[in-house]
């Protein structure tokens, strides 16, 4: 007997029925069967199942002999399941990596529910993914088993059969099926929760809801809609007939009202001429099951008492007058926006006209945390030049990250073009607001994030799929406005003075933001070790893998999970990438050697506390090897990254370190030690030599001397490479086992 059965009825589904039966397969839990439903479907859907039910003997492919709806033939799925619990899955939605393991796990760890609530994502057809916004009645903290009693705002979430996970015993004792008609879910799954036993939560995305642009049968026009009258009837006899069951009559009345208005405000499934004789059946099924007592909101107490008046004029008129006074809402709102920017636009304009503040430094990042080059430069210019008065840009959530004695500018706000149009320096790794007009005697310095690997500036242009419409008119404005850009050797000089063509003058000094690499001590690194929540005694490898421009939906290389299981414990995982997941949550429970740091703000910190790198085209690399610690590339898509972006070198020929082509090989390269070894330490010493020649923890010190004090000669020299001292440097092993430092 399998664990689980999941149904699956196809109708017209023919685009996406691999898809979802690619995605049971694919589970890591393997304990299941599928049952494929053809509903007399007149596309390929039909042969689909039998082509999956010949390759696999889990898969059984059942056809209807005429369409009988989604309800019956679920019916049909379930009296040829054999599982422990009932999972249904629509044609045309997937279940999310490991959601089946996660969902065994949740049930064996709560004791056996007779139902399983989870969470969905919806995904558009532009690959957008957004989890569900109700998610939070899913918070798993509390009893494990309890009752709909126990938490009745769970009927808040979509009321729908693929969301849950049932135990088979429990529905077949209680004689549960689905009707015909449209809104089958509504007398299945209200019945089903107030009748179980025994109730549990799964606070994790586990289905992908696709939401298609056409062909949904719930957004099309037709008179069907009017089922759900009888699907209520259905609801309302199933709680007459079990007294103890009384108390959720006031509840399902006001769900009805509900469902009914949502039904009724929608302009695209009642047709036109059946609109009133819609409403006057809702208004007859108010009046039939009309059961106060359940709490309603204010502003819907008048739709609700004109609905069972059955006032649909009035109804009518009440709602365009909402639907007038949103859009007059929103119109005063844009109304608002447009004259705050334009009182803006006339502050700024007025503040360029006001003397330059010679003292005044603003400092932004991408991003718009304290970190990166900006940064470190900001740091040394309260330390080295007297008087001056720092300020760094960056919006309220990220103000706790800027030091007490810099002042902190939220956008858009006066303060911050006063800033702009009043400062005599402005320093930024990236751009600063399109609306800025660089004065005669401000100082614009360019910091840039890191040496460039792959394609950047007016290089972009024969690389749509990259430049992804980039104003280069614009671009070659901003770029007009520097004084200095900086560069941290000579590769990254040579590119960006050809892919940002203009009169400015290139600081070749190193890169800033390197400088806390050979300033922070072994107690400094444990501490941030100990933020972080790396064990002590364990090797922490940085996962931070690059974005990909040829994909609209960005998805991990790397399984992590079975990468730290490969490892074994002595290994924790960083993931500066987006674990897999929906928006805003989680489709399961992380490993635990698996810290999420992709909200991180410091990507030095990151590093400074890890001992190895795992990457793939990110610049990070240039910077990492500063700290000599092993660097792994795992490229199995370079083909495809170079023609979407294109490349500045072939990485595969002068890496940083040991190069994998694909995931059995990097576990193997890890298996091995060879991450460690003797190539790999020669391997990041040339890599070090050609693109760190000035990062010798100094950099930020040239920077400020030149450009805020004026310094030209003088400025401290580059420590060559074999008399610096990497402070954390990891042990790695050469070739005989013995240890090297760097």
């Amino acid at each position: 007997m399998p664990r689980f059965s999941v149904i699956v009825p196809a109708f017209r589904v023919q685009a996406y029925l691999h898809a979802c039966l690619d995605s049971v397969l694919a589970q890591s839990f393997k304990d299941y069967e599928i049952v494929v439903v053809d509903d007399c479907s007149p596309d390929a859907c039909g042969p689909i199942a039998d082509e999956y039910a010949r390759r696999d003997p889990r898969v059984t492919a059942l056809h209807l002999p005429r369409n009988t709806g989604l309800g019956p033939a679920r019916n049909a799925g379930m009296g040829r399941a054999a599982g422990d619990y009932l999972i249904f899955l629509d044609g045309d939605d997937t279940l999310l990596p490991d959601a089946l393991q996660i969902i065994a796990d949740r049930i064996d760890a709560t004791g056996g529910p007779d139902v399983l609530m989870y969470d969905y994502a919806r995904t558009y057809w532009t690959g957008r993914s957004v989890r569900n916004v109700l998610a939070a009645h899913l918070d798993e903290a509390g009893p494990a088993l309890f009752r709909l009693t126990d938490r009745p705002e769970l009927l808040q979430l979509l009321m729908v059969v693929w969301n849950k996970a049932y135990r088979r015993a429990f529905i077949e004792a209680e004689g549960f099926t689905f009707p015909p008609g449209y809104y089958e879910d509504t007398p299945w799954t209200y019945p089903v929760l107030m009748s179980a036993g025994s109730i549990a939560v799964l606070d994790a995305v586990c289905v992908s809801y696709r939401q298609r642009r056409r062909g949904n049968i719930l957004s099309t026009t037709s008179e069907k809609h009017f089922d759900v009258f009888d699907q209520y009837d259905r609801v309302f006899a199933f709680i007459d007939a079990r007294p103890e069951l009384a108390l959720w009559r006031p509840v399902m009345f006001r769900r009805m009202l509900d469902h009914f208005s949502a039904l009724f405000a929608s302009r695209d499934r009642l047709p036109v001429h059946s609109r009133a004789a819609f409403f006057r059946r809702a208004a007859a099924s108010c009046r039939r099951y009309r059961t106060p007592g359940a709490p309603v909101p204010r502003r819907t107490l008048l739709r609700h008492g004109l609905l069972r008046l059955g006032a649909r004029r009035t109804y009518q008129a009440l709602s365009e007058a909402r639907r007038m006074g949103g859009r007059l809402r929103r119109g005063e709102a844009a109304v608002r926006r447009a004259l705050r920017g334009a009182a803006l636009r006339a502050h700024y304009r007025i503040q360029s006209r006001l003397p330059l503040r010679s003292r005044d430094a603003v400092f932004a990042a991408r991003g718009g945390g304290y970190t990166g080059s900006p940064a470190a430069i900001e740091a040394k210019v309260r330390e080295l030049v007297p008087g001056v008065r720092t300020a760094w840009i960056c919006r309220p959530p990220d103000a706790h990250t800027v030091p007490t004695g810099t002042r902190r500018l939220a956008p858009g706000t006066f303060a911050h073009w006063t800033a702009l149009a009043r400062s005599a320096y402005l320093v930024h790794d990236s751009a600063f607001d399109r609306g800025l007009v660089k004065r005669r005697g401000q100082v614009l310095l360019q910091t840039h994030e890191g040496t460039p690997l792959r394609t950047v500036g007016t290089d972009l242009l024969d690389r749509p799929a990259a430049a992804r419409g980039t104003d280069f008119e614009q671009l070659l404005r901003s770029v007009d406005t520097w004084d200095f850009s900086l560069s941290a050797n000579p590769h990254s000089t040579l590119v960006r003075e050809r892919a940002y063509p203009s009169a400015y003058t290139t600081l070749e000094y190193g890169s800033p933001r390197n400088d806390v690499y050979h300033r922070t001590g072994p107690a400094e690194r444990a501490r941030l070790r100990e933020t972080l929540g790396v064990p002590e005694g364990t090797t922490a490898l940085l996962y931070a893998p690059a974005h990909r421009d040829y994909r609209r939906v960005q998805r991990p290389a790397l399984d992590l999970e079975r990468l730290v299981r490969v490892l074994g414990p002595q290994f924790v995982v960083l993931a500066r990438a987006p674990l897999p997941g929906g928006p805003g949550g989680r489709h399961r429970v992380p490993h635990p050697r698996i810290i999420d740091v992709h909200g991180h703000r410091s990507v030095e910190t990151l590093a400074l506390a890890s001992d190895a790198l795992i990457t793939d085209y990110a610049s990070l690399m240039f910077d990492y090897v500063n700290l000599d610690r092993p660097v792994v590339l795992h490229l199995d898509d370079v083909e495809a990254y170079e023609a979407a972006r294109g490349t500045y070198f072939d990485i595969t020929t002068f890496p940083p370190g040991i190069v994998a082509r694909g995931q059995e090989e990097l576990f193997d390269i890890f298996a091995t030690d060879h991450w460690r070894g003797s190539r790999s330490a020669q391997l990041r010493a040339a890599f070090r030599a050609r693109f760190c020649p000035y990062d010798d923890g100094y950099a930020a010190e040239r920077v400020v001397r030149r450009v805020f004090l004026g310094e030209t000669g003088g400025l401290p020299l580059p420590v060559p490479s074999a008399a610096r001292r990497t402070h954390a440097a990891l042990p790695v092993q050469d070739g005989a086992g013995a240890g090297v430092t760097g």
